[in-house]
């Protein structure tokens, strides 16, 4: 077993930080909340649903995952951020690449919005794919977001900003993968993993 014994709860609006170890099971965690896995013992429960009685479309239209090493498409910036919904007003694409603190360096290129990333988001650092990826994200309105260690390619400025806007914002409940101190200190709660069991939970 990955896990054993974790038993937590997180309130709507929250943000949580997992921190641990490499292989502690943060990112199973994670994996099981979207059932990328699947748990044999114990209950999710999201709203006192079972998280198996709800469809697999369902529940990650609502849980929105970004990852370490976020993939994007051969196409224009533009259309990255709108993957779900071509037809999405042009201003909720500018807002969320707002938010995600990227809009600024879109219009700065040479097309803009117009740009085309390449194969693996070549025309953009790690931090540009990263808040891409976010603005992506925000565009549809998920209730709860995980960063899976994806905050860590942005500087800690640029970190603050993003969590602060969308605590602002959204009202969302954030769970954060991190390694770093500064971004675990901000949360209402901080679940440490070690080798697959919860070790310490607090502030």
């Amino acid at each position: 077993h990955l896990l054993n014994d974790i038993s937590f709860s997180i309130k709507a609006g929250q943000m949580i930080a997992i921190v641990g170890k490499t292989g502690s099971g943060k990112s199973t965690v994670c994996n099981l909340i979207t059932r990328m896995l699947d748990y044999d013992q114990g209950e999710i429960l999201i709203d006192g649903v079972p998280i198996r009685d709800i469809e697999k479309h369902y529940l990650r239209k609502n849980i929105k995952m970004v990852l370490q090493d976020p993939f994007l498409f051969s196409k224009t910036v533009y259309e990255n951020i709108a993957i779900t919904d071509a037809n999405l007003a042009k201003e909720k694409i500018y807002e969320a690449a707002k938010i995600a603190h990227v809009h600024t360096e879109i219009e700065s290129f040479e097309k803009g919005y117009k740009t085309i990333v390449g194969e693996k988001g070549t025309t953009l650092s790690g931090g540009q794919k990263q808040r891409v990826a976010i603005a992506r994200m925000l565009v549809d309105d998920s209730n709860v977001i995980i960063f899976d260690d994806s905050l860590s390619a942005l500087d800690t400025k640029t970190d603050l900003m993003i969590r602060k806007a969308l605590k602002n914002n959204k009202q969302k409940t954030m769970i954060v993968i991190t390694h770093r101190t500064t971004t675990a200190k901000e949360a209402d709660l901080i679940i440490v993993l070690d080798e697959g069991k919860v070790s310490q939970i607090g502030t």
